[in-house]
């Protein structure tokens, strides 16, 4: 086998990982990541999560930009950052000049000036600012808009994105300026010069973050922008009251807390979307993660449905587990439903989830309609019928179904919907709990079912035009190489904590095999230059899969990190004893302080040394300091008897 390189085996890519350069605006800390600014921080309080130019084209892809001339001047207490960037795609080609500025009196600006280098069409050329949820759901706010100043509260839940009479509504009206208040005290101030800018909870697409965005939706898209034509925008960032606190010292801290009283939810993966069956090699593999379901698709308007659900549901069987089935389907198809009944007699089935075959994101079709549901369950009497959508949270959460006229609510999630890099991937974990949170406000107790989770979109729900062919020589939109990566599998940790701890029912993760699975076929990647897997290679998410199916039935248990941007932590209760994952979220080596886990303790580790496996079990005297290699994922298992394990769990 071919021994990868470091950078491939950490984020599955042969280049450098970010990294991030601190600065400081007298009392304020940030981070500048190439062109953008992160994580600006007052007192160990984050009050800007980032700040960054945005060029989406008519589709609402990003189109990345190439930044050059970056010069930075560092005065301590004071910066100033000056660059070029040019993006440029089939559709667009847009360049600008930038200038971030920090002063010592706590003041940041970030202005730009930019030129269409041709005529183009754009949804959105400008500043973008995200907001960290954490700090700011729940909180205060004023806004200065044309009609006068408004004042309100950001969403402790979710906010909708509402869609009204053809346009996107924000939280609230059009600004230029924007002050929330902090639940540490004082208030961060933002000033915007050359558009209007509006609000949005990101929460929606899973970005931990409300974004403020230039351009109010209302004034509709595409817009068009001549050749030679400008765009010229700043932003402005200060604190005039300060919040109490202080900057972090020492280590990240993991804290093990008390159980949550719910068990760990069904985990289940899907079946391949090429429709390759697995080898019996890895069927093998498979077998060995006591998966609780396949998620299998099948669409009704197509034609041949039946001879491709004939191949998937006899891959199923060999793997012998229930069937988790998509039905895309309209109210014309009761003779094939009746088709589809007899297909699926005598198998075991967890759960269907019916979906409307023309499903268009900001329509009444984004969500399943209860006649919908009616209409599958006549036809597959005493299964569940689970109704929702198979786009977002943000369409479920517009377009609310009837749940009581379900079984069961459904959504997807994509860790890369609004951005691709690593650390905005990472940023993603914290709001996918808050989505099932906010999903189980309106679902009537009925259970929550994410299906599926992936690290790309499957495909793009908010193209307002025909999409580009794919080229043969370029990955598919859909597949990323962090999914053979050790960021992959410390991201899947951190997904399933997410949702699990925040109350949801069933998880369907990736697919099985391929470059969009849990493990390379035997054939080989298609295009090992762009995704450089191994034949047969086992990815090291399965391995975070294999352990969350080794705790099937165990009891959560609460584990909290100081930063939840560096670790994450999966703690369950298991056989009388406490096991968690540990998972660290960044390319460089860290410290972690765990508390809550007494007495001896059994490691596994998985890094760069150890991969494709992990390390063999490693006793320990105590895990009360754990040393973490660059995106390591580490199971920890107390040892002893399970009274004297119990026992260190609810007094830690």
């Amino acid at each position: 086998m071919v021994t990868p390189a470091p950078y491939t085996v950490w984020h599955g890519f042969d280049t450098p990982t970010q990294r991030l350069r601190q600065l400081r605006a007298g009392p304020l800390s940030c981070a500048l990541d190439g062109i953008d600014l992160r994580y600006v921080r007052v007192g160990g309080v984050e009050v800007v999560r980032r700040i960054y130019v945005s060029v989406r084209d008519r589709n609402w892809d990003t189109i990345p930009g190439e930044a050059s001339k970056v010069q930075v001047d560092d005065g301590g207490d004071r910066f100033e950052v000056r660059f070029s960037v040019r993006h440029l795609s089939a559709d667009i080609d847009f360049a600008w000049r930038g200038v971030i500025a920090g002063t010592p009196s706590g003041r940041i600006s970030f202005a730009f000036d930019g030129t269409a280098e041709r005529e183009l069409l754009y949804n959105r050329i400008g500043f973008c600012v995200l907001h960290p949820c954490r700090e700011t759901a729940g909180r205060p706010y004023r806004a200065s808009t044309r009609g006068g100043e408004v004042a309100g509260v950001f969403p402790r839940l979710v906010g909708q994105q509402r869609f009204e009479n053809g346009v996107y509504v924000p939280l609230f009206p059009s600004f230029d300026r924007l002050q929330v208040d902090l639940e540490a005290g004082g208030t961060v101030a933002f000033e915007f010069e050359g558009d209007l800018w509006e609000d949005e909870d990101q929460r929606n697409w899973t970005d931990a973050s409300f974004k403020t965005y230039c351009t109010p939706l209302a004034l509709g898209f595409p817009h068009l922008l001549e050749a030679d034509h400008h765009i010229v925008q700043r932003v402005t960032v200060s604190v005039p009251e300060l919040p109490s606190g202080r900057e972090p010292e020492g280590p990240t801290t993991l804290r093990v807390g008390s159980p949550l009283g719910r068990a760990l939810p069904a985990v289940g993966l899907a079946a391949p979307a090429d429709g390759v069956s697995p080898t019996d090699g890895e069927l093998e593999l498979l077998r060995a993660l006591q998966l609780d379901h396949l998620r299998v698709e099948t669409w009704l308007d197509r034609p041949n449905w039946a001879d491709a659900l004939t191949t998937v549901l006899a891959d199923r069987a060999r793997l012998d587990v229930p069937l988790e089935l998509a039905v895309f389907l309209l109210p014309e198809h009761a003779d094939e439903l009746e088709q589809l009944a007899a297909a699926l007699d005598g198998v075991p089935i967890a759960r269907v989830l019916a979906f409307p075959a023309d499903a268009r994101s900001a329509t009444p079709t984004e969500t399943t309609p209860a006649a919908l549901v009616r209409l599958v369950r006549v036809a597959l009497a005493a299964v569940p019928v689970v109704g929702g959508t198979d786009m977002n949270f943000c369409e479920l959460n517009r377009t609310r179904p009837d749940t009581d006229a379900m079984d069961g609510i459904t959504y997807a999630i994509a860790g890369q919907i609004h951005a691709s890099d690593d650390l905005s991937l990472v940023e993603t974990l914290e709001a996918q709990g808050e989505t099932v949170i906010s999903a189980r406000a309106f679902a009537h107790g009925r259970p929550i079912s994410v299906s599926p989770v992936t690290l790309k979109r499957r495909f793009n729900a908010y193209a307002t035009a025909g999409e580009a062919e794919h080229d043969e020589c370029e990955l598919p939109d859909s597949v990323d190489p962090r999914q053979l990566s050790l960021l992959g599998a410390a991201w899947t940790v951190g997904s399933a904590k997410n949702l699990a701890e925040a109350g949801v029912a069933s998880l369907t993760y990736y697919e099985t095999t391929g470059w969009r699975g849990v493990l390379e076929r035997e054939s080989g990647p298609k295009l090992p230059a762009q995704f450089p897997s191994q034949p047969g290679q086992v990815f090291p998410l399965y391995h975070v899969l294999a352990d969350l199916g080794a705790w099937k039935g165990s009891e959560l248990v609460e584990c909290s990190a100081s930063d939840p941007l560096a670790v994450v932590g999966f703690a369950v209760r298991h056989e009388g004893r406490t096991s968690l994952l540990v998972a660290n979220l960044k390319p460089e080596m860290q410290l972690v302080r765990l508390v809550g886990i007494a007495g001896p303790t059994t490691l596994r580790r998985l890094n760069e040394n150890t991969i494709p496996g992990r390390s063999e079990p490693k006793t320990a005297e105590s895990a009360s300091t754990l040393e973490l290699a660059p995106f390591e994922t580490v199971r920890i298992d107390q040892r002893g008897r399970p009274s004297d394990a119990n026992q260190s769990t609810r007094t830690g």
